[in-house]
């Protein structure tokens, strides 16, 4: 039972050699700092990713048609071809496992921008022709109005759905911007919603310079036909798209008579594949927080064991007398565990402490001058402070274990006689 004797020897062998005990605490108060703050950093990192793949469904490919480089069927190589708008219904009725199938096409090219007209003012937007089960795909917080609807498709209004820094380019503020027009390529199209997309980096920027108008409505004011930009696809979450992708690719290479081997004529994206890489490196990463941290901490374990045994041995008489006294292996060996676990705990306690406090300080920092590019909170969990007060209390057991052991080993009369 620990008593408050007990505790009044703990505290007086503690601090007898109070530079030596401070400096071997140092060791674990570091050595658990050093495992929190790489935690800490590496989890930042990963939520900067995370928050970059957040922007679009994760089990999705984006595909898109390139020229051919093997002829077939009597067609030549470095033959276009385009993808067409039934390739959207072909998909959805050949996979059940596909959730969403989108087209997407857009005017200028990869982030070309095409000049949009506004009164008197004028700005360079990207312009997409877009379905509604895009924004499923893509979040995008719809600020006020709404999206592009099917009723919209269906009757190819002249509508659109324009970024933040459209209107930012093209409006004054406190100025109404639903139900006015604005004029792209000589047609006008009335706004019916303002976006901005969840998360201000990487291409989140260019979509806020993005004008969204129903695709039908694209394909017929900019004479597309029915040629897709690109489309994008989506899986259920029970499947995975990247092992699905090589059969949508065959269907495809079989709609468009591009041959079966064919590597070169879709291009493609993989997101889920993308993620699953990103992801796997964090794990490596965080793996490694825990290998370096732990040998710091290690390093302090090692000097708390070195300073118990020294305390052991310059209290030999003592524990001969105590021994002689009544006193049993077990009591010794108890007290000597106690030490060395109080020591451990709060030394080690104190740099959990110290390391929340160094988080809070750097999570402020972000704060107060604007986020970090691929850093956004870093922060540790509370499966990582259960594992640190998990690895004091064991440590401060295997730390003592062999000074507790030597305490108990020399018979009292030889230790009664050390001088």
């Amino acid at each position: 039972m620990f008593s408050k004797d007990r505790w009044n020897e703990i505290l007086e062998s503690l601090t007898a050699n109070k530079f030596r005990t401070l400096l071997t605490a140092f060791g674990v108060f570091w050595g658990i700092t050093i495992l929190v703050l790489l935690l800490a950093l590496t989890n930042g990192l990963k939520n900067g990713a995370t928050v970059e793949f957040s922007d679009f469904a994760t089990n999705s490919i984006l595909t898109w048609s390139q020229g051919t480089s093997i002829a077939y069927k009597g067609l030549p190589r470095r033959r276009r071809f385009s993808y067409k708008l039934d390739d959207i219904e072909a998909l959805k009725t050949q996979f059940p496992e596909i959730k969403y199938a989108s087209p997407r096409n857009k005017l200028g090219g990869y982030r070309g921008g095409n000049n949009v007209i506004r009164g008197t003012k004028i700005g360079a937007f990207g312009i997409f022709g877009d379905y509604p089960d895009y924004i499923k795909q893509e979040p995008m917080d719809i600020l006020e109005g709404r999206f592009v609807s099917y009723s919209d498709i269906e009757a190819k209004r002249k509508v659109c759905v324009i970024g933040v820094d459209v209107i930012a380019g093209l409006y004054d503020k406190e100025e109404t911007v639903i139900g006015s027009y604005i004029e792209i390529n000589g047609v006008n199209f009335m706004v019916v919603g303002t976006f901005k997309k969840p998360n201000s980096q990487g291409d989140a920027e260019e979509e806020a310079n993005a004008i969204i108008i129903p695709f039908t409505t694209f394909n017929q004011a900019f004479n597309q036909g029915d040629r897709i930009y690109y489309m994008v696809i989506t899986a259920f979450d029970a499947f995975d798209i990247t092992e699905l992708k090589e059969s949508i690719f065959s269907f495809l290479k079989a709609r468009h008579n591009v041959h079966p081997n064919d590597m070169r004529a879709l291009g493609h994206r993989d997101q889920s594949l993308e993620f699953k890489k990103i992801s796997g490196l964090f794990s490596i990463l965080s793996v490694v927080g825990y290998f370096v941290g732990a040998l710091i901490l290690l390093s302090g374990i090692i000097g708390i064991s070195n300073i118990m045994l020294i305390s052991v041995k310059e209290r030999t008489k003592e524990i001969g007398v105590r021994r002689a006294l009544g006193a049993s292996p077990w009591n010794i060996k108890s007290q000597i565990l106690q030490e060395s676990l109080i020591l451990t705990i709060i030394s080690g306690m104190t740099g959990v402490v110290f390391s929340a406090a160094m988080i809070w300080l750097l999570n402020y920092l972000i704060e107060q001058n604007g986020p970090v590019q691929n850093f956004i909170n870093p922060s540790v969990g509370m499966q990582v402070i259960i594992t640190a007060i998990t690895l004091l209390t064991v440590s401060g057991l295997l730390a003592g274990l062999i000074p507790a052991n030597n305490a108990t080993k020399m018979k009292p009369i030889d230790a009664l006689r050390i001088e």
